[in-house]
């Protein structure tokens, strides 16, 4: 059987070397071999139950978009998402703008012995969603879970922003998210509800020194937009919840940086910032979205659960 991909099923009560922040190698909670090697501790002779088993889960921007730099072993918050949700047994729809980003998602899963699909899809193109999820309605009878991964930042403030760039952000970030949600509601209403998950961010909580005012603005909006949809369709067992990731080291933030020895630079001043001395991995996201889109999450809609080593603190 293919080798699994070396991630943590959950973190240990314990803070062991692979995960201490006071550890000698300051790549160590990154390093997924050692994180592995932490998670492999749990008794093996505990069936863990399946929690996603048999649900359809779509995961929207689900490639990872990598420097030349970054780890080959290494995968972004969408990728972390649906690999996860397939671990739990459920069928995972990997879609992304990029269709070679989406099938490498796919491929992973599969090569675990999950279930999993490549799409292309575009979230800014409103017909194309509505076909696309139509599609995966009609071909395994529903939707089930809906994570809302895509997002997109530019910089400037107030006096730097251009009106196609905000516009740009807002087409991405907050109505592509609607256009998806809005898509998925009426199968999930046909199977009796569903769990619809968003991805802010810490941005829509206070100030950042990024000047990312239109990410920002954005990410705000979709914290409430979780809300008005939770309180809508609750009655319908549909449920609207919205992770807020503070710094999170992801391939994608390996971007920020020209070279490996700007981005070792720039990585240990983020993690100095962070009041747990580390940023975040995707699987920490990862495994705020399964408590989602569980059943564990029932009676939880409407929440914005934070996600950032009490960095918004």
């Amino acid at each position: 059987m293919p080798a699994r991909l070396k991630t943590p099923s959950s973190l240990p009560q314990k803070k062991p070397a692979c995960l201490s922040p006071a550890t000698s190698d300051p790549k160590a909670a990154l390093n997924l071999r050692a994180i592995n090697k932490c998670a492999s501790r749990s008794p093996k002779h505990v069936e863990k139950k399946m929690r996603l088993a048999g649900k359809i889960a779509l995961v929207s921007g689900a490639g990872t978009l990598k420097k030349s730099f970054t780890a080959t072993d290494q995968v972004g918050n969408g990728a972390a998402c649906a690999i996860r949700f397939a671990r739990e047994g459920a069928k995972v729809i990997c879609t992304d703008r990029s269709l070679d980003a989406a099938q490498e998602t796919a491929d992973m899963i599969r090569a675990e012995g999950g279930d999993a699909v490549a799409l292309a899809l575009d979230v800014t193109d409103t017909p194309q969603i509505d076909e696309v999820i139509r599609n995966i309605a009609g071909l395994h009878g529903g939707i089930d879970v809906l994570h809302n991964n895509v997002g997109i930042e530019i910089q400037g403030d107030l006096l730097a922003v251009k009106d196609e760039e905000w516009d740009q952000v807002m087409a991405v970030n907050l109505r592509g998210t609607m256009a998806m949600s809005r898509a998925v509601v009426p199968h999930m209403r046909m199977r009796g509800g569903g769990a619809i998950i968003n991805v802010s961010s810490t941005a829509s909580l206070k100030w950042s020194p990024m000047q990312f005012l239109s990410y920002s603005t954005a990410k705000a909006g979709l914290n409430h937009m979780t809300r008005v949809i939770a309180r809508q369709y609750a009655n319908e067992q549909i449920r609207c919840n919205c992770i807020v990731p503070g710094m999170i080291r992801t391939p994608h933030a390996d971007a920020l940086y020209a070279s490996e020895a700007e981005a070792a630079k720039g990585h240990e001043f983020r993690d100095s910032r962070c009041p747990m001395g580390r940023q975040g991995t995707p699987w920490d996201i990862a495994n705020a979205a399964l408590f989602l889109a569980s059943d564990e999450a029932a009676y939880v809609t409407g929440t914005l659960l934070v996600v950032d080593g009490g960095s918004s603190l």
